[in-house]
């Protein structure tokens, strides 16, 4: 137990100050007369009456007195310079007008009073911070604290003020060493008398050789790359990266250090996020009504959190799931005084409750993001992938045609492509609905004059941090201690954020004429392995030494690799870079339309391999990876 140390009472700074400040007047005067004790004498006794009272007044008035002498600051500092400052202008104005008969408060006098006043004050404030601050890295026993080294990235504003922060924090188990900056000019400079290295890897191995455990970001607006440079050269080096808080999460408006957060592996998507700026999505989401099936899914959420600030008239949230929808209302209540919003329970595959809905609420526009999307349940569950992706689907699409919906925008998924999974055949065979049910529709009218429903359809990889993805699950596995369990380690897929995939939802529901099916630029896939190792890292863990990597094989259904288009596709561009069209194979609905309903005739009656063969059959690319579907495959 360490010895309390108490703070000094505030008039006996206030007296300590008085009397250094009378100090330093004789110690000018002797100054200015060479050390004639003798002459200094003369008239002391009135200067010291003077500055006195002059001095009382002024650390009366500007508190210079009132602050914790252990945590001098820069502003205390300065107070007690000005305080002087005032001080020697009245020590002129008193000796000009008021003492003429002595040579008391000459210039000279002045002048010298000002800099050593300044001087010892300031140096016995800092002289006790210095030993404050020693005292409390030791302990009761004299042994030294260790504290753990760490370095701030950003040489701004914002990281001066994070130092300032953690090394004058009384408790504090963390010792700010020197900054890291990207200019090559701010390197070996220093900062407050603390050294600046720039973020080359061979500064970052000299910092770990340091014994530095920590590199801090003050700033949280870097670009992706090179941020994932930074990472990663420092979980090469052994030093775990942080990140402090927004200013308004801070405890009591104080940064606590166990606030300090890890960087998120969403943070590290290793390319940069995509922001689309559309004006044309205020012109035609305002003043809507819009329907958002899945609404209590991650997709569906995050799609009505974005809606809701392209301030349309109502938005219907649809989901089956009750509890998820009634947490995800008292959110939206809590962020929004009077959110615009109607919960409505019930299942895409209920026909007569989805008939009511858009009877009752008449929708605008629809984004369809419901859907069934665990690849191994729906492998042991193939009627009902059919019964909610498929038959779901064909209910809402033609509700929508019935009630003069204006756009359909259906969320779809890289597993449609190729499909060698359940779940990514009943996400194809719905696109393929969808987009012949339009043309079918449209027939040999062009579409711009034709008033009928708009459907479109976008297609995207995995998502981070979705229910259905697989970043959850290494977090809970890591939480238990591991093992984090990979199915093999080639397999990639391609990643995007939630916030990212609604937008290209959003925007295709803008863009799209109907008929399209939008792909996203979705960058270079990732190898799952290597995320787990970098999940594992970011965590201070090692891979394979604290946390155990474990391959348990492909899963049925599930490929080594995903793809956005089939070898049969090719892309078109649009007005931006990232986001493309696919050119599909067309359709006839009709023929189309009578595979659909035999398949949902099949499906309803829960025939396992008679379904799997239907789905073949409306989608011949589909190549099940799934030993117990072989049959289904031989047949093709």
């Amino acid at each position: 137990m360490s010895l309390k140390i108490r703070i000094l009472p505030r008039w006996l700074v206030f007296l300590l100050d008085l009397f250094l400040v009378c100090f330093c007047i004789f110690l000018s005067r002797m100054l200015k007369l060479n050390f004639n004790l003798d002459q200094a004498t003369v008239g002391l006794k009135l200067m010291i009456g003077v500055a006195l009272v002059l001095n009382s007044a002024l650390f009366y008035v500007f508190k210079s007195y009132a602050g914790i002498v252990r945590y001098t600051n820069i502003e205390d500092t300065a107070r007690l310079v000005m305080v002087n400052a005032i001080a020697a202008f009245f020590y002129l104005v008193l000796n000009i007008f008021y003492l003429k008969s002595g040579n008391y408060f000459t210039l000279q006098v002045v002048a010298i009073n000002f800099f050593i006043t300044s001087f010892v004050i300031i140096s016995y404030r800092l002289a006790v911070r210095y030993v404050f601050n020693f005292y409390k890295s030791l302990s009761y026993g004299g042994v030294r604290i260790q504290k753990k080294k760490v370095v701030v990235y950003d040489t701004s504003s914002d990281g001066l003020h994070i130092k300032k922060v953690m090394n004058s924090l009384p408790d504090g188990d963390m010792q700010v060493v020197a900054f890291l900056d990207d200019s090559m000019s701010a390197a070996g400079k220093l900062l407050e008398g603390i050294p600046i290295y720039n973020t080359q890897e061979s500064n970052i191995a000299r910092l770990a050789a340091e014994g530095v455990e920590i590199i801090v970001l003050a700033n949280k607006h870097i670009e992706t790359g090179k941020l994932n440079e930074l990472v990663d050269n420092c979980l090469t080096h052994g030093i775990k990266v942080q990140q402090v808080p927004a200013m308004k999460d801070w405890l009591n408006d104080k940064l606590d250090t166990r606030q300090l957060q890890d960087i998120n592996i969403e943070d590290l998507l290793e390319r940069e996020v995509i922001k689309i700026h559309n004006e044309a999505i205020y012109t035609a989401l305002k003043g809507k009504k819009i329907l958002v099936t899945g609404a209590a899914g991650s997709i569906g959420s995050e799609l009505v959190r974005q809606l809701l600030n392209y301030r349309p008239s109502v938005i219907i949230l649809c989901d089956q799931a009750e509890t998820p929808m009634h947490e995800f209302v008292l959110e939206l209540q809590e962020k929004h005084k009077s959110p615009n919003i109607i919960s409505y329970l019930g299942d895409i595959c209920d026909r007569p409750r989805m008939e009511h809905l858009f009877e009752v609420y008449n929708p605008h526009i629809v984004f369809h993001a419901a859907a069934y999307k665990h690849v191994p349940l729906m492998e042991e569950n193939p009627s009902i992938a059919v019964m909610n992706n498929v038959a779901g689907t064909k209910n809402l699409a033609e509700l929508a045609v019935q009630n003069n919906v204006q756009k359909f925008v259906m969320v779809s998924t890289d597993k449609a492509v190729n499909p060698t999974n359940v779940m990514g055949a009943s996400k194809r065979i719905a696109e393929i609905f969808t987009q012949s049910f339009f043309r079918h529709l449209v027939g040999d009218t062009d579409v711009a004059d034709t008033t009928v429903t708009r459907f479109v359809t976008t297609r995207f990889g995995n998502v981070l941090g979705s229910n259905g993805s697989v970043l959850p699950r290494f977090k809970k596995q890591l939480e238990k201690g591991g093992p984090i369990t990979v199915t093999d380690p080639e397999i990639t897929r391609y990643f995007m954020t939630i916030p990212e995939a609604c937008q290209l939802v959003i925007e295709a529901g803008v863009m799209g004429q109907g008929g399209e099916i939008f792909v996203f630029d979705m960058g270079k896939p990732i190898r799952i392995a290597d995320l787990a190792r970098k999940v594992i890292k970011l965590a201070g863990k090692e891979p394979d030494r604290d946390i155990k990597i474990e391959y348990t094989g492909l899963r049925p259904g599930e490929k080594l690799y995903e793809e956005l288009l089939s070898s049969a596709e090719n892309t078109r561009p649009t007005y931006h870079e990232k986001i493309l069209i696919a050119d599909v194979r067309q359709y006839d609905f009709v023929t189309v339309e009578k595979k659909v309903d035999r398949l949902i005739n099949s499906a309803g009656k829960h025939y396992t391999l008679e379904t799997v063969q239907l789905m073949k059959d409306l989608v011949p690319e589909f190549v099940s990876n799934n030993a117990a579907y072989e049959k289904v495959n031989s047949r093709s």
